[in-house]
């Protein structure tokens, strides 16, 4: 046999053995996190609010912004990395939109709270920033979830309702990710019913001045 076509008989083998490696016993599945079920809102008897509340996509930097899982190393939170097969099933920033605009039309805080509506449509638009959404190891051996986000509510004309930084850490149940995913989840839904209550008291002061 010719060196050329032994050569090529080889790299045959070599293409058939790479494309099954997909399936070499070891390798991790991916795994995907669902957002859990939104936690009610205190209930408004009639709407405090006569515009629209258009809730916009949450912003976020670097890890943040990934549909990976975010863990610190230590305690303070200091060093940070991201799970390789552990992921959401749509970004944070989709994620809590997502379930900012489903607490607050649930509430009745507005006639209508929905995630886009024409500039030209006066609303009361709701914008968020994710500064912290991970995965801490505490002292004891546990896990708590910590997250930070910066809410901001714009009147119709433009100018600032309200602008606050608010957060919260839950512990985890146990030392499932999935326990870490409730907890991260239970972390926001603190942060949204403090921002909850700090609209009503803001649409308040409008209308006392």
């Amino acid at each position: 046999m010719r060196t050329s076509a032994r050569l090529a008989i080889a790299l045959l083998g070599a293409a058939f053995a790479l494309g099954g490696c997909g399936n070499v016993p070891g390798v991790p599945d991916h795994t995907y996190f669902r957002m859990s079920t939104p936690q009610a809102l205190p209930r408004s008897d009639k709407p405090v609010f006569v515009n629209p509340i258009v809730v916009g996509l949450f912003e976020a930097n670097g890890l943040y912004a990934d549909r990976a899982l975010v863990y610190a190393l230590d305690p303070q939170a200091d060093e940070l990395r991201q799970y390789h097969y552990q992921l959401w099933t749509d970004p944070p920033t989709r994620l809590l939109q997502r379930r900012l605009q489903i607490e607050l039309r649930e509430s009745g805080i507005a006639p209508l709270v929905i995630d886009a509506l024409a500039a030209s449509i006066g609303a009361v638009r709701i914008s968020g920033e994710i500064l912290r959404f991970e995965r801490v190891p505490t002292v004891e051996g546990g896990h708590m979830a910590s997250v930070v986000l910066k809410l901001r509510a714009n009147r119709p004309d433009g100018s600032p309702q309200l602008e606050e930084i608010y957060h919260a850490d839950v512990p985890a149940a146990d030392n499932r990710l999935l326990s870490t995913a409730n907890a991260l989840f239970a972390a926001v839904d603190q942060i949204f019913a403090e921002f909850h209550a700090d609209l009503i008291k803001s649409e308040a002061l409008e209308h006392a001045r």
